[in-house]
Order: C-alpha cells, then sequence, then structure tokens
C-alpha cells in the first residue's frame, strides 16, 4: 500500500498555461482533461477550461484545475509548495523556471540554517520554497 500528498492548484482561467510552465520546469509527464472531455460543461464558456490537469515526473505530483463559471474564484491560501531535498543542480533548474516572470521573496542563497533556500511567488500567484540541504560554503 501507498499514500501520496501531492499539491493540486486552483486556478480561475489560467491552469492551462501554468500546467505548461511547470512541464517546462519539472518535466514528467502533463495530462489535461478540459471540462467539455470531462462531460462536465454547465457554462459554454468552461467547455476548454481545465476540469483537472497533473504532472507526474520522477520525483513529483502536481496537480491543477481552472474554476468553473459555478464556482468562486480561488483567491488567497496559507499553502505553499515547497521543493526541497540534496540535489543542488536539480532544485536550482527548478529555480530558475519558476523565477521566470516571478516575485523572489527570498533570493535562493545560503540561508542561516545551513542549506541553500529562496522563496517566490510566481506569475500565477503560487508560492514556491526551495531548500536545497546540505549545500557546501
Amino acid at each position: 500500500m501507498s499514500v501520496t500528498l501531492n499539491p493540486y492548484i486552483g486556478f480561475r482561467d489560467q491552469a492551462r498555461e501554468a500546467l505548461d510552465l511547470y512541464h517546462r520546469v519539472f518535466g514528467g509527464e502533463l495530462k489535461t482533461m478540459t471540462f467539455a472531455e470531462g462531460g462536465m460543461v454547465q457554462d459554454p464558456a468552461d467547455a476548454d477550461k481545465v476540469m483537472h490537469g497533473q504532472i507526474v515526473a520522477e520525483d513529483l505530483t502536481l496537480m491543477a484545475s481552472d474554476a468553473p463559471a459555478s464556482m468562486p474564484t480561488p483567491t488567497e491560501s496559507n499553502i505553499s509548495v515547497s521543493l526541497s531535498g540534496d540535489d543542488e543542480a536539480r532544485l536550482t533548474g527548478y529555480w530558475e523556471g519558476l523565477a521566470d516572470g516571478a516575485t523572489v521573496i527570498e533570493p535562493l542563497m545560503k540561508a542561516p540554517w545551513g542549506d541553500t533556500f529562496g522563496m517566490l511567488t510566481d506569475r500565477f500567484g503560487v508560492t514556491w520554497l526551495v531548500n536545497v540541504s546540505g549545500v557546501p560554503a
């Protein structure tokens, strides 16, 4: 048996664009289903929106969708997405990809606790924390 915990990010109309960026950053396999493909169209304006999108990469699973017109727009959240580990090259590459068009809250640099850490809010409003453990000075 296994359990997987992964982020599921909600958007109004940007899920496809966000998933495309995240797919370029993380690689893996991207699958999407629109409301039309899922047979869940209540408003014709929602037909081509992403009902469910999923990226499965070597070391992560990320999901996202658009809220249909009948649901409230996702707004503020107290959730951030954290990427951590000791693969400096991979995590730095993720940081660089996510930083395109982002607001950097904390640059990716040596932190007081000895790791390399950075935080940013990407161009879709999602906050990401990147922590590279055990990076030598």
